[in-house]
């Protein structure tokens, strides 16, 4: 069975062990995984798209204050603008991945809390790539029907996070504090932002199906 290509979002400096984990996600459920970032050629063909996590996104872009000590990376806001406004109108099954779920709903016209740790007093600060947080999912959303589950356990690795959604965005995910931790698109068959990492999941079965709907999803896409 020919493997859907699905193109990874990433910065061109991004480390090994990142990418790795990027890739295994989507190879170990049957797609092929194509690196895209800022330095390399937009490949003629992808069946589906990540948005995956990284920098900040410029405030300019949502109408915030600029923050002087975060790292920001304008070449790849632009790459993943433009991949948005290409694939979105055919169809193309997306994932927002952390810093991917903040830009697709800055693409559809929302907004983001630019520091949830100065905006929501008492907040512990917590990084961490292992599941420590709890998320209460939307019952009958999309993100629903795929994992599976009505509360899941999830790494946070973000210090921004969704604040107005966009055009035709639901909150389908929050934590315990009430931050947004998963939206979706009304308007699309899969257009779906979380903003935990499920690529470094690996033996979380919730979280292994959200990856392997997305390549499924690309799978269809592509074969039509």
């Amino acid at each position: 069975m020919t493997r859907p290509h699905i193109g990874i979002t990433t910065s061109d400096h991004k480390s090994r062990i990142a990418w790795w984990f990027d890739w295994f996600a989507v190879w170990r459920h049957g797609g092929r995984p194509l690196r895209l970032s800022p330095s390399r050629p937009v490949p003629a063909r992808l069946d589906g798209l990540i948005v995956g996590g990284g920098d900040d996104i410029q405030a300019h872009l949502y109408g915030g204050e600029v923050q002087l000590d975060v790292r920001v990376d304008p070449e790849r806001d632009e790459l993943e603008l433009d991949l948005l406004d290409t694939f979105i109108p055919l169809g193309t099954p997306v994932l927002g991945i952390c810093r991917g779920a903040q830009l697709l709903n800055v693409h559809l016209g929302g907004t983001l809390d630019p520091d949830i740790y100065t905006t929501h007093e008492g907040l512990k600060r917590r990084r961490t790539v292992l599941p420590r947080k709890t998320v209460d999912i939307v019952a009958d959303s999309h993100l629903h029907r795929i994992l599976e589950v009505t509360w899941c356990r999830i790494n946070s690795l973000h210090h921004q996070a969704v604040q107005r959604t966009g055009r035709g965005i639901d909150i389908v995910a929050r934590d315990r504090h009430g931050l947004v931790q998963g939206i979706e698109s009304r308007d699309h068959d899969f257009l779906i932002g979380v903003q935990w990492h499920p690529e470094w999941l690996i033996f979380n079965r919730p979280q292994q199906r959200l990856i392997r709907a997305l390549v499924d999803a690309a799978r269809r896409a592509g074969s039509t």
